[in-house]
């Protein structure tokens, strides 16, 4: 992201207001000259030359288109300094676009543009980056992978942290736990009703709407034809398959866990319905470990999947998808569908038969129920559970009794926005977002 400012006829006045650099040198190219023009700076040495300005110096690239860098100006003439937004008609500018004067300054570089008299500036580090990367890069995050071990250091804040008023520092470091570790707890959250749970959430984003409801409460009376309505165990999967986009974030608040009318509570207190998390990230490297191929298949065999139970409803993605989801740049695992009740007939595919993919998913499900993978923690009023669906699995016990539940799901891309703008400088986001 360049920064948004805007150098004109009145730099020398501007600079003594905003700090602008002291120009240092300059070279104007008349329109008959074929000579490359030449300037120095103390960071790096640039020319103009056909179809771009070239710079010196190590890098995968060494020149800069100029229709590239004149639709890449940031000045208040080209972006709308309120909304970030390009504020002019790329496809206006001639295709021949050149520059008759680059200016270097300390911070850096400065275009005036031949045809209209039109100035850009452009920032070292915003030349240095694109002169050795194709784009920006997403935020580098510190995953922390786990097992059932991740009991003893469980991710945590507490409810008043969060939402306090006067700072987002709690609601910074519940974000970050969930990024870094794929869920977080917040606890001492207010029982009584299940609107401090529903606060809690919309802290974090908007609440996603889907056939389901928005925000949710309710006792397992199957009013919904879903597993979750009920009362059996649930193996480990991922909600929300057969959208194109799964719900990025959900969320579990168990407001009470009653004995069956009629009944005492056990002994020991207990009635089932412990909770399962897996962090199927830590499961696909297991996989990819012990048995690359069976990733491989995981990863290229694409699925189809639905939800069709409720009268009315048929929802499925845009496309068929992979249980396993990478970025095809990186190698990197992104995302994670795994729902064997929604998920469609296995295809045949030119590479790869359904009885090779059942071997794959057979070895991946066998992993997933490992004891050492599986966290099986019991949910106590108080705890909201917060969790990434596009990485952690969940999954329960079989229960008794009447149980009442609060939650919902937010999107991926506002629960990324809330984690960006509460944990970084907006400086540092727009560097990463705009480019």
């Amino acid at each position: 992201m360049l920064p948004l400012r805007n150098i004109g006829p009145r730099a020398a006045r501007r600079a003594a207001v905003f700090g602008a650099p002291r120009i240092t040198a300059t070279f104007r190219l008349a329109r008959h000259l074929s000579a490359s023009a030449v300037i120095r700076s103390q960071h790096l040495n640039a020319r103009i030359v056909e179809g771009g300005i070239q710079f010196d110096g190590p890098a995968r690239r060494s020149t800069l288109p100029h229709f590239w860098l004149r639709d890449n100006c940031r000045c208040s003439h080209c972006v709308n300094q309120d909304t970030t937004q390009r504020n002019f008609d790329t496809y206006s500018i001639s295709e021949d676009v050149r520059p008759s004067d680059i200016k270097s300054e300390e911070q850096g570089i400065t275009v005036t543009w031949e045809q209209d008299g039109h100035q850009s500036f452009y920032p070292w580090h915003f030349i240095k980056h694109y002169l050795q990367n194709d784009h920006r890069c997403p935020e580098k995050v510190n995953i922390q992978l786990w097992g059932s071990d991740i009991g003893s250091r469980r991710p945590v804040v507490d409810y008043n942290q969060v939402m306090a008023s006067e700072d987002e520092s709690g609601i910074a470091k519940l974000t970050k736990l969930i990024r870094e570790y794929g869920f977080a707890f917040v606890d001492k959250t207010p029982f009584e009703t299940p609107e401090p749970t529903q606060r809690v959430l919309e802290r974090i984003a908007f609440i996603r709407e889907t056939h389901y409801g928005g925000f949710y409460d309710f006792i397992p009376d199957l009013a919904m034809a879903d597993t979750a309505y009920t009362n059996i165990a649930l193996p480990a999967h991922t909600d929300t398959t057969y959208f194109t986009d799964p719900a990025g974030l959900q969320a579990f608040h168990m407001l009470s866990h009653e004995a069956p009318p009629g009944q005492e509570r056990p002994k020991d207190g207990k009635l089932g319905g412990e909770s399962l998390l897996v962090d199927s990230f830590h499961a696909a490297r297991i996989l990819l470990k012990e048995d690359p191929k069976a990733y491989e298949i995981l990863s290229k065999v694409r699925l189809p999947w639905h939800a069709s139970g409720n009268k009315g409803i048929t929802i499925s993605p845009d496309k068929r998808y992979p249980v396993l989801e990478v970025d095809e740049e990186t190698g990197e695992l992104q995302r994670v569908r795994w729902n064997n009740d929604d998920r469609g007939v296995v295809p045949f595919t030119k590479h790869v038969t359904p009885t090779e993919w059942y071997a794959a998913a057979r070895k991946w499900n066998a992993i997933l129920r490992r004891r050492d993978v599986e966290y099986w923690v019991q949910l106590e009023p108080g705890q909201v559970l917060i969790f990434d669906n596009w990485r952690v699995m969940h999954g329960r016990s079989a229960f008794e009794g009447r149980r009442r539940i609060a939650g919902a799901y937010i999107n991926r891309d506002d629960f990324i926005s809330r984690w960006r703008n509460t944990n970084f400088p907006r400086e540092h986001i727009l560097n990463q977002v705009v480019g």
